[in-house]
């Protein structure tokens, strides 16, 4: 059983409770979404991230195929981090780190996120040639998002 590893870092010259409010709030995932995901929340309850909070999603990762994700935030800790694990959607495993701390004029967000995809064998191929792909090219998409937002980081 391959679990797979991503990791991510962007510097934002932002506040740290500003960053928080931002990024806490599942409204705003869309925003930083690339537009070809067709990434959609169809059910929340409207507050910033807590433990236990569900999120469900529709989302298209590819091929024309839309698919329903389920998402729950299991842990929070204010201004410096927040877990959220699908509980239904395209992967068998996923568990994603998002953590936020103040820097020289800004933050500094780091995303960890260990996931696995099903079908075995063809799923490690399909890794391979596809997925880990798509998840760079979402969150170099997040990056350029979030500069535009906020700005570019300079120390």
């Amino acid at each position: 059983m391959k679990v797979n590893k991503l990791t991510y870092s962007q510097k934002l010259p932002i506040k740290l409770n500003d960053a928080w409010d931002f990024f806490s709030s599942p409204d705003n995932l869309k925003i930083i979404t690339p537009q070809d995901m067709d990434f959609n929340i169809i059910d929340w309850d409207e507050k910033k991230a807590y433990p236990g909070q569900i999120i469900q999603y529709t989302v298209n990762p590819g091929f024309g195929i839309k698919m329903k994700w389920v998402t729950e935030i299991t842990q929070v800790k204010e201004n410096s981090y927040f877990i959220d694990e699908q509980r239904f959607g395209p992967y068998s495993f996923w568990h994603h780190k998002h953590f936020i701390k103040k820097i020289d004029n800004g933050i500094l967000m780091d995303d960890i996120i260990h996931y696995k995809i099903p079908f075995g064998f063809f799923g490690r191929i399909l890794n391979t040639i596809y997925v880990q792909n798509k998840l760079n090219r979402i969150f170099k998409y997040r990056e350029k998002k979030l500069n535009e937002i906020f700005g570019n980081y300079s120390k």
